[in-house]
């Protein structure tokens, strides 16, 4: 489908700044989330710094260790004498005193770092779960026709919640294990660099092996991902079907659809695992051979006289506080590419281009309510016309009527009005104006809409109703129920109004719903009201209701009713007949019978009587209202 000119990607409906993130798909994630977090930035460099200081703190037992070691040895020619302290057992109280000092510090470190670190992940969770929800909010209707709500919710749950917890914890182990790396090289280095090479050699293989890991388990848990999304899709579509599966008797194959994604979902974690589980045992040999080579040629020194015996005790604790937490590594890298492998999916979702953005020409008050379709084309992106060269005109403060076969486009001049789609030539206006030219939030404030397929939001008929307008009183909520004749079966509920509808409106019947969603229409005084098959799916009485309903509420407000069901339309100031996308025939009802075109065809098919019938014109089974 083609669309007008739309603004940059670092433009968004109605002219607000692109989500951060950057509309760029390609590239690392981890500089993309870099840059999508700079307002965090100074929380990740306080957080850093405390986990360094709580990891350097970490690295001084060994140490004390050594000079405890020392004063028992050397006695009067310890390092802390060496420093005037004399006495041994002052030694012994001093060593304690700064061993107490290094425990509360480090603890204190351990405790800011945490805090730090763990409300980093909730707040970046939280800012990229609503930035990506908002911008999911803003997405044409097409892009939703191509994408399933499971997948969808999958990367706004899922992923978010996967990068949550690698930056409640991942992030800052690699920093610790840098640090440590770091900090005991260089010691080594200082105080025996003759056996330090043997303490850093597994170093490089360790890195090494943990980018090597990594670049084999990103694409598979790429591939996870991907499948999560699958699955929720599945499990998604199958809850909200679920009546349709009880009907059908088909829970079992249903079960067995869900078991077959599930056990693709558990082969391709399998493989990850299979893989990432190999890190830990290589990197122990590695460990192995250089302890080994510390632990000999490090007593045989000590044993020589050549190196001290605290020293030697020191490099025995450190070295392990070197290289046994590179063995986390291998978990640490496979938590950091899940949360890479989630982080791409969100910020590919954050890039997504917004294809219908807003005006900036303001919206003409009061709203007329002319509607003019000026030779509309619309095509979907699958190539296939809906619309060619339509032209309508919708005068302000009658009723239009727009019926037509299935298939004939009715519905998808509603999608044009409300801009859930734009035209792919031609032009939509109200009073005059492109529609495209208006901002889109006072655009939709312009119409009230009642469809067959009602949609109602789990919580109370009040919430419902009220939708449009959460500001409006207990009173105005009733009133608006009365003119849609719904109070009376409101008020038999176990709550009234209070009554909580369920998912969707499951507890509630097809007219009650219907006449929920008049009622939220009535409410918000839209200037134009578009009627989409409201009366397609209820019985005889219940469309009897509706009808005296919309007939109060259409007087003197421009209605646009499209229907199927020609009795519904039957007093409509003009009524238009599509076929094929193109108005073929306009007129009253009565004249539209006199031509003996398409329209008294349908209407003779309908009803079953010839067209030129009295009853056709006078009898009773004529429409109330619209």
């Amino acid at each position: 489908m083609s669309h007008v000119a739309a603004p940059p990607f670092d433009a968004t409906p109605d002219g607000a700044p692109a989500p951060p993130g950057g509309p760029s798909t390609s590239g690392h994630p981890l500089p993309r989330l870099w840059r999508y977090a700079a307002a965090h930035r100074p929380t990740v460099l306080r957080a850093s710094a405390y986990s360094v200081a709580n990891k350097v703190l970490d690295l001084a037992p060994p140490l004390l260790i050594g000079v405890a070691v020392d004063i028992v040895v050397q006695r009067q020619d310890s390092l802390l004498a060496g420093f005037g302290i004399a006495g041994l057992r002052t030694q012994l109280l001093v060593l304690a005193a700064i061993s107490a000092v290094v425990w509360i510090s480090e603890s204190v470190f351990e405790y800011l770092f945490q805090v730090q670190w763990r409300n980093l992940a909730q707040t970046v969770q939280h800012d990229l779960r609503v930035d990506a929800y908002a911008h999911v909010q803003q997405l044409e209707q097409a892009y939703f026709e191509d994408r399933s709500t499971g997948g969808l919710l999958s990367v706004l749950n899922d992923d978010v919640n996967q990068l949550e917890r690698f930056l409640d914890r991942g992030a800052n182990e690699i920093l610790q294990v840098l640090t440590t790396v770091l900090i005991i090289g260089v010691a080594f280095f200082v105080i025996a660099p003759g056996i330090a090479v043997f303490a850093v050699a597994p170093i490089p293989i360790v890195l090494w092996g943990s980018f090597r890991f990594q670049r084999l388990l990103e694409p598979r848990y790429a591939a996870v991902r991907d499948q999560v999304g699958v699955l929720n899709s599945a499990l998604a579509n199958n809850l909200s079907g679920i009546a349709t599966i009880k009907a059908f008797t088909a829970e079992q194959r249903e079960i067995a659809r869900i078991g077959a994604d599930s056990q693709v979902y558990r082969e391709r974690n399998g493989e990850a695992i299979r893989l990432s589980s190999m890190f830990v045992p290589l990197i122990r040999m590695a460990i192995l051979v250089a302890f080994s080579f510390i632990l000999v040629m490090g007593g045989m020194r000590a044993l020589d006289g050549t190196l001290a015996v605290g020293v030697y005790s020191v490099m025995i604790f450190i070295v392990q506080r070197l290289l046994w937490p590179l063995t986390r590594l291998g978990e640490t890298f496979d938590l950091y590419q899940r949360a890479m492998a989630s982080t791409r999916r969100i910020l590919d979702l954050l890039a997504t281009h917004v294809g219908i953005t807003g005006g900036t020409r303001p919206m003409r008050r009061p709203v007329r309510g002319e509607l003019v379709f000026d030779d509309v084309v619309f095509a979907y992106d699958d190539g296939g016309v809906v619309l060619s060269g339509l032209d309508l005109k919708m005068p302000p403060g009658q009723t239009t009527a727009i019926v037509g076969a299935t298939g004939a486009g009715k519905s998808t001049i509603v999608k044009l009005l409300l801009r859930l789609y734009d035209p792919t030539s031609g032009a939509v206006r109200l009073d005059g104006v492109d529609l495209r030219e208006l901002p889109l939030e006072g655009l939709r404030g312009c119409f009230g809409l009642v469809s067959q397929d009602v949609f109602l939001f789990h919580g109370s008929v009040r919430d419902n109703i009220a939708y449009g307008r959460p500001d409006a009183t207990d009173e105005e909520v009733v009133a608006a129920a009365r003119t849609a004749e719904a109070h009376d079966f409101i008020t038999a509920l176990s709550e009234g109004y209070d009554t909580v509808v369920g998912e969707r409106g499951q507890k509630l019947s097809g007219g009650q719903r219907q006449r929920i969603s008049i009622a939220r229409a009535v409410l918000v005084d839209p200037p134009v009201l578009v009627l989409d098959e409201a009366t397609a799916a209820v019985d005889n009485e219940t469309e009897a209701a509706i009808q005296r309903s919309l007939a109060r509420i259409t007087v003197g407000r421009t209605t646009i009713v499209i229907a199927h069901r020609l009795s519904t339309v039957r007093s409509a100031a003009a009524i238009h007949v599509l076929e094929a996308g193109r108005v073929v025939e306009s007129g009253s009802h009565d004249q539209l019978l006199d031509a003996g075109g398409l329209y008294a065809a349908l209407w003779r098919v309908q009803t079953g009587e010839p067209a030129g019938s009295s009853a056709t014109r006078d009898g009773p089974g004529q429409a109330v209202g619209v």
